[in-house]
C-alpha cells in the first residue's frame, strides 16, 4: 500500500491565471491543496509581494531590462547576482552569501 502523505498547499492570489480551469487541471493529478487569498488582500504575503516589486524595479530601472527572450535564465542570473554580488545595507553591506557564511551557515 502506498504511504499517504500530507498535501502540499499552493497559496495564490485570485489572478486570472490561478483561477483558470487550465491552471487547475495542470496539478489535478498531484497531492496539491489549493488555497486562494480573498480578493484585494496582497497583505497575505507581504514579503514575497515586496520582493517581487523590488526585483521588477531593479531589473527595469537599474539594469534597463524591459523585455527578455528567456525569463527563466534572466531570473536565475538575477538570483545569483542578488545572493553573491549585491551588497545589502541590512546585512552590514555584505552579500547574503557572505553574511550567512560569517554566521556559520
Amino acid at each position: 500500500m502506498k504511504e499517504q502523505t500530507a498535501g502540499t498547499v499552493l497559496h495564490t492570489d485570485q489572478g486570472a491565471v490561478y483561477s483558470s480551469r487550465a491552471f487547475s487541471r495542470t496539478h489535478s493529478n498531484y497531492n496539491i491543496i489549493r488555497s486562494m487569498s480573498k480578493a484585494g488582500t496582497p497583505t497575505d504575503n507581504p514579503i514575497i509581494e515586496s520582493l517581487n516589486g523590488w526585483m521588477k524595479a531593479e531589473l527595469i530601472l537599474d539594469f534597463g531590462i524591459s523585455k527578455v527572450s528567456n525569463l527563466k535564465k534572466t531570473l536565475d542570473q538575477y538570483v545569483l547576482y542578488f545572493n553573491s554580488e549585491r551588497f545589502a545595507a541590512a546585512l552590514d553591506y555584505k552579500t547574503p552569501i557572505q553574511y550567512k557564511t560569517e554566521l556559520g551557515f
